[in-house]
Parts: structure tokens; C-alpha cells; sequence
């Protein structure tokens, strides 16, 4: 069963006065924009507005996912508590809107959480677009992008978004939605290696406060066990990495180089002194289960590989520099480069797709490895994701980090949900 996000937002020029709503719906994986709805509804109450947009929202995922289960975030408390069961409705203009809200789906499927209005940006932006279309005597239409959303939003979600460690996909939304509700990025800078976007370098420059954090950090419970610890490693250079080429699951699949081969027994060495790995899992890929093989010969211990570890599929780009494809798919790359959700030229996959099936990964590779510390060895965009899944970082962090070959990383699983980062893109063996 899908699991979406809904926003909801609404405002009143004069309470009562001028008013209009605006809701989103929202992947909680990826923090991508499903859905965009808005309306200017003449003279209402803030109140009554903020209902609209609720019914709007919860209308959006019943057209496009009906047994998704929702997440309902608004900055309205009385809306909140009172669809909640928490706060009784008195006044006779919500009580229809509350029942109308409350039919839409089954009662099982909608939860509701209260956020403050820094968090509530998309929303409060629809909504304001929709009061000020309203002021020209106008309604709210949708952008190209916004009306292209709902085609693609099925496919989206084609594959269920993942449970994932209790919080982190609420985690990762809600950073992700902080950082994009008014986020502006401009590709500075590009150039990709072997395994995937290696150093795509992007600045992004958001509103004050977008960054607020999801939750209050704080502690956990006094003893939580032995986490899961998953140990990241890149698989060593293959010919096409010092040439910083697209090289992906869908390409020529080349093996280590001579000093793939070479890296690939040193961070073997490293990992056989630590003496801390109890399982290796690889990607099915060539380079990846040779670099495997080379630890697995070390610490006697058997591969097991995973179909979810592999690279992203770059489509038409494999092989490709990352000038070559600026040349003859422009239009493609800069989309590539705006949206989690653009996949590469020829049926490649879109880091939103890859997203969903690492984290598919990672449910199923904790269960198995509740406890034990695990090698994972994979590729630049399947680090990169768990990483940022960790950190419930926005999905063009993927831009913003380093990873080389042959490099370690790793991150800790907890009982009560959390993940903690411990390294990341550790080459000190290789030196």
C-alpha cells in the first residue's frame, strides 16, 4: 500500500474577506510534489479555507492513489485537533466541511500532525497564488510542471514508497519539503564519474528558515540495543572512471582496472584488520562483486548479491562524458539536473525511482542483519541515497557529496527508527 503526504493550507484577506486554499500531495521517500491543488473560493474565514484545502488534498489522493495511506500536515490546529477526534466541532460552517474531509477516505487510511506555518510554505504559496488570481478575477491554473504532475504521479508511486526505518521516510520528507518549499538550485559546476553523478557540484540557496528541522533532535532511549551498521563500499575504478564517464546498469558493465584491482585489496586489508564485517552483499554488477570477492577472499566470508544495490540505469547517456550528453541531450540534462523525477535520455532511470528501490533494499537487508555489521558494496547513487535517506537530507543532496572509488562509508541502524552517520568517503587505506 502506497504511503502519500498531503499539505494543506488556507487564508482570508480580512477574516472574512478574499480567501483560497492550497494543498500538496507529496512522496514521503523522496519529498517529490505529486500533486498541486488551489482555488480562490470567494469571501469565507481562515477557518473555512483551511478546510478547503484539506478536502482538496485528501480529494487529490483518492483520484490518484485511493488505498494510500495519508499523512495530513497542517498549520491549523483547530482543523487538526478536530479531525483528530480531539476537539469538538461547534461552529455550523465547519461541520459540513469537517464531514465532507471525513468521507472522503477511510477514517484507517488519514492520520493528522500539526506544523508550524514555517514548514507549511508550498501550501501557503498555493494558497496565496490562488487569493491573488482571485484579485484579477481570475482562477488559480496550474504551470506546465504542475499540470504534468498528476500524469506522472501514478508511475511515481508505481513501486510503494518503502516503510523504512520508523521515521526516517517522515524524517526525509520532512527535511526534504523544508528545503524545497522555497529552495532555488543553479548548477555551478558538472562533471560525472564512473558509477554515477560523482562530482556534480550545485549551490542551492534557500529561504531563511527552510531549513527547519523536522523534529527537535534529543535522545533516545537509554539502551537500544546493537544497531545494524551498514558498511558502504564503492566499488574500485573501472576504465571509465578516470575518464569520468556515465556508467551505469545499463552500460558495457566493465570489470576493475589494474588499479581497481589494486584499491580493491587494500580496502580489503583495512576491512580484514578492523575485523568487524560479519556479511558481504553485493551489487550484481561486475565491478562491484569483484571488489566483494577480493574483501570476501580476505575474510573468508561468502557474497551474497542483491539485484537493489545495483547503479542507476543512465539509458542513452551510458558511456557518455558528461560534456558529451550536455551536447546532444541538453534539454534532457537540464531537466536531469532540476528534478529528482527526470529520468536520462532512452528510458534511464530517475533518482527518484532509484531512491524508492534502495530503500526497499535497506528494509530488506536490516531484517535480515538486525544487530551485525553488514559490507555493502555498491555504487556512487545507492551510497549516496542511504546516506541522504540517513540524514533526511532533500534529494539534491546526491549533488552535494564526494564519493570516490573505493571509498567506506557507513551508517548505523537503530531499534527505535533513528540512523546515524558515522563515515563517509573514507580513503585513508588507499593512501
Amino acid at each position: 500500500m502506497p504511503r502519500v503526504v498531503v499539505e494543506a493550507d488556507g487564508g482570508s484577506r480580512g477574516n472574512p474577506g478574499p480567501a483560497g486554499y492550497g494543498a500538496v500531495v507529496l512522496d514521503p521517500t523522496t519529498g517529490e510534489t505529486l500533486a498541486e491543488r488551489a482555488e480562490f473560493i470567494g469571501v469565507a474565514t481562515n477557518n473555512v479555507a483551511e478546510y478547503k484545502g484539506l478536502v482538496a488534498g485528501l480529494t487529490a489522493v483518492r483520484e490518484l492513489f485511493p488505498d494510500a495511506t495519508v499523512l495530513v500536515r497542517m498549520d491549523s490546529k483547530l482543523v487538526v485537533e478536530q479531525m483528530s477526534g480531539r476537539w469538538k466541532i461547534k461552529h455550523p460552517d465547519m461541520k459540513p466541511l469537517a464531514a465532507e474531509a471525513a468521507r472522503i477516505l477511510p477514517r484507517a487510511q488519514v492520520t493528522y500532525e500539526w506544523i508550524p506555518r514555517e514548514r507549511n510554505k508550498h501550501a501557503d504559496r498555493l494558497a496565496n497564488e490562488a487569493m491573488d488570481a482571485g484579485k484579477r478575477g481570475r482562477q488559480w491554473e496550474p504551470s506546465a510542471s504542475s499540470a504534468a504532475l498528476d500524469r506522472g504521479a501514478a508511475r511515481a508511486l508505481a513501486t510503494p514508497p518503502p516503510a523504512g526505518p520508523p521515521g526516517d521516510a517522515a524524517a526525509g520528507a520532512a527535511a526534504a519539503r523544508a528545503a524545497l518549499s522555497g529552495a532555488r538550485t543553479t548548477v555551478t559546476a558538472a562533471t560525472v564519474g564512473s558509477g554515477g553523478a560523482d562530482t556534480l557540484f550545485a549551490e542551492t540557496i534557500a529561504d531563511a528558515g527552510a531549513a527547519t528541522a523536522a523534529t527537535a533532535p534529543g535522545w533516545g532511549a537509554p539502551d537500544l540495543g546493537t544497531p545494524a551498521t551498514f558498511v558502504l563500499l564503492r566499488h574500485g575504478e573501472t576504465a571509465l572512471t578516470p575518464q569520468k564517464r556515465f556508467s551505469g546498469s545499463g552500460g558495457s558493465d566493465p570489470e576493475l582496472s589494474a588499479a581497481g584491482r589494486r584499491q580493491a585489496e587494500a580496502v580489503a586489508a583495512a576491512l580484514a584488520a578492523r575485523g568487524t564485517v560479519q556479511a558481504i552483499v553485493s551489487s550484481p554488477l561486475r565491478r562491484c562483486r569483484e571488489t566483494a570477492q577480493a574483501v570476501a577472499d580476505r575474510l573468508g566470508l561468502p557474497v551474497t548479491v542483491e539485484e537493489g544495490l545495483r547503479e542507476t540505469d543512465f539509458g542513452a547517456w551510458e558511456g557518455l562524458t558528461f560534456g558529451e550528453v550536455r551536447e546532444r541531450h541538453p534539454d534532457d540534462l537540464d531537466a536531469w539536473l532540476k528534478s529528482a523525477k527526470a529520468a536520462p535520455t532512452g528510458g534511464g532511470e530517475s533518482f527518484a525511482t532509484v531512491t524508492r528501490r534502495v530503500a526497499a533494499t535497506r528494509d530488506r537487508l536490516l531484517a535480515a542483519h538486525a544487530g551485525r555489521t553488514a559490507l555493502l558494496v555498491t555504487h556512487v547513487t545507492p551510497v549516496k541515497t542511504l546516506v541522504r535517506l540517513a540524514l533526511g537530507a532533500p534529494p539534491e543532496s546526491l549533488f552535494r557529496m564526494e564519493l570516490s572509488a573505493a571509498s567506506l562509508s557507513a551508517v548505523a541502524y537503530y531499534a527505535d527508527g533513528n540512523a546515524s552517520l558515522r563515515l563517509l568517503n573514507d580513503t585513508s587505506h588507499l593512501r
